[in-house]
């Protein structure tokens, strides 16, 4: 892989993308009494974070942060959960991640919510990769990228003083 970084979002045009998200979610939802946001840690609870404190400000309904701790590398679903499933029953939940490029990390989130009745499951994704290895699509995405499997896009969330920004290597 190469050394060289490329610059694809600045932290403004992130902050752009995700008030837009929020926008979206807020349009999509107007009627709801509340909404949970589910946040796959660790990128995608940060942008579930933001887009939580925008909607705050917005929308007519509560939205309630949820966090969803996997293990990507495994072959069947580990999830870890700072919430109790059932308490989703009959409700709208948003699951968000940072990017999405395979597909699996949303797969599995998707099953933490496989046993429940949900009013409606919609993802959303701060970069959307044309990679999927699963039947995924994002119902929100901040920009769709189209890559190379040999690249890789970080995403750099307040880290350290260092400003947000999305990099294709």
């Amino acid at each position: 892989m190469s050394d060289k970084q490329l610059l694809i979002l600045n932290q403004h045009q992130i902050q752009q993308r995700i008030d837009r998200i929020a926008y979206q979610i807020l349009e999509d939802n107007f009627d709801e009494q509340e909404i949970l946001i589910a946040g796959i840690v660790p990128g995608g609870r940060k942008i579930a974070e933001r887009i939580k404190a925008i909607l705050d400000e917005i929308a007519p309904f509560k939205s309630k942060l949820l966090a969803i701790a996997l293990d990507k590398q495994s072959t069947y679903l580990h999830a870890e959960i700072d919430f109790d499933v059932n308490d989703c029953s009959n409700k709208v939940v948003i699951l968000v991640d940072d990017v999405l490029n395979s597909g699996k990390a949303l797969a599995y989130g998707f099953g933490v919510f496989l046993d429940v009745p949900l009013k409606k499951l919609r993802t959303a994704v701060l970069v959307d990769r044309d990679h999927k290895s699963f039947p995924i699509t994002t119902n929100y995405a901040g920009i769709a990228l189209s890559t190379v499997l040999k690249e890789h896009v970080d995403v750099i969330l307040d880290e350290d003083g260092v400003a947000d920004a999305v990099y294709l290597r």
